[in-house]
């Protein structure tokens, strides 16, 4: 009989830059009340980028300590997946400046597009190339650089976004072996959704074939965040709480069963209307927003890489990530970890 072929997280890593940033700074710089920073947002501090440091730059300390954490080196990796929606260049992929600095073989490496939903989409291709036998491990890392499309006319979008990425070594798992339960050790179900429809919710207008570079799109602040931030709020807090309903139902999981759910760091309040809905515990909602703002499709794996750090989780136990942004996409995962 064919053994099934699943996958597992065998190890995490995250980076911020060190430059960090309080809400004083951000008020001083985007001409906002410093005190409404926090009370809007549950942001108190987040990190930009120095100059000279580029979206692979903090995508390569990402991917170096997940890669210590799993104890695997680069030679290892057979394909190098990188979630940006600011990249180093339109092109060539981030992913390729990564490869390149990690000095890892000649391995497919390419980049994805799913805004704050990038990781997920990212790990569940991760998850497929192993289910279909095509690779045996793979490098999944988020990497945003947002400080760089910020505008002061806008500051919805301004006082939120910070720097930072986030890694994972996903790998094909040697052994069906089940902790306790039928749900077995691993990647257990990942769920995409997306919705064109409200594209103009969250976006970049420049810069792209639609609208390319120019004078008048600089003059403009077009290649800046926009950001309809109560829509967004609203949707996003509608639209998740729904995915992850659905996934413990299915499951025939109760919220009780869960030891941790950690969702992409939007804003502080959204995080507590997702909480409120489910029905979550206090210590159930895992949250490091206060400490490094929205990191876009880093602060997902960088959030569960801090997770897993502190201790927050053991083996064995049940992890529910989930993540929204700009597309409209959201998704959901199922781990036991």
């Amino acid at each position: 009989m064919t053994q099934a072929l699943f996958s597992r997280i065998v190890g995490t890593g995250s980076y911020l830059p060190d430059r960090l940033v309080t809400n004083e700074e951000v008020a001083s710089h985007f001409n906002l009340p410093d005190a409404d920073v926090f009370r809007v947002t549950g942001i108190k501090t987040r990190h930009w980028c120095h100059p000279d440091q580029t979206c692979s730059d903090l995508a390569e300390q990402a991917a170096r300590r997940a890669l210590i954490a799993a104890g695997e080196s680069i030679e290892s990796i057979d394909v190098i997946l990188v979630s940006t929606t600011s990249p180093d260049t339109i092109f060539p992929s981030t992913a390729c400046y990564l490869q390149q600095k990690l000095q890892a073989r000649s391995v497919a490496s390419f980049d994805l597009a799913a805004s704050c939903t990038g990781f997920l989409y990212g790990l569940a291709m991760a998850d497929a190339f192993i289910r279909s036998g095509q690779y045996r491990s793979c490098l999944v890392v988020a990497a945003e650089v947002k400080s760089r499309y910020l505008d002061a006319s806008r500051n919805a979008s301004a006082m939120l976004f910070g720097d930072g990425a986030g890694a994972a070594v996903v790998k094909r798992a040697e052994s069906l072996e089940s902790v306790g339960s039928a749900i077995r050790q691993g990647l257990v179900d990942i769920r995409l959704h997306s919705d064109g429809a409200c594209h103009d919710l969250i976006r970049v207008p420049a810069g792209g074939s639609r609208l390319p570079g120019s004078a008048e799109t600089v003059q403009g602040h077009l290649h800046a965040i926009e950001l309809e931030g109560a829509s967004v709020f609203r949707t996003g807090v509608k639209r998740l709480s729904a995915a992850l309903e659905d996934l413990l139902f299915d499951f025939d999981l109760k919220v009780s069963d869960i030891s941790r759910v950690i969702t992409h760091q939007a804003n502080g309040r959204m995080l507590q209307a997702i909480a409120k809905r489910l029905g979550l515990a206090p210590d159930q909602m895992f949250s490091m927003i206060e400490l490094v703002g929205n990191t876009s499709s880093a602060s997902l794996p960088i959030a569960l890489d801090t997770a897993c750090r502190q201790k927050k989780f053991d083996s064995g136990d049940l992890i529910v990530l989930g993540a929204f942004g700009g597309g409209l996409t959201w998704g959901t995962a199922l781990i036991r970890w």
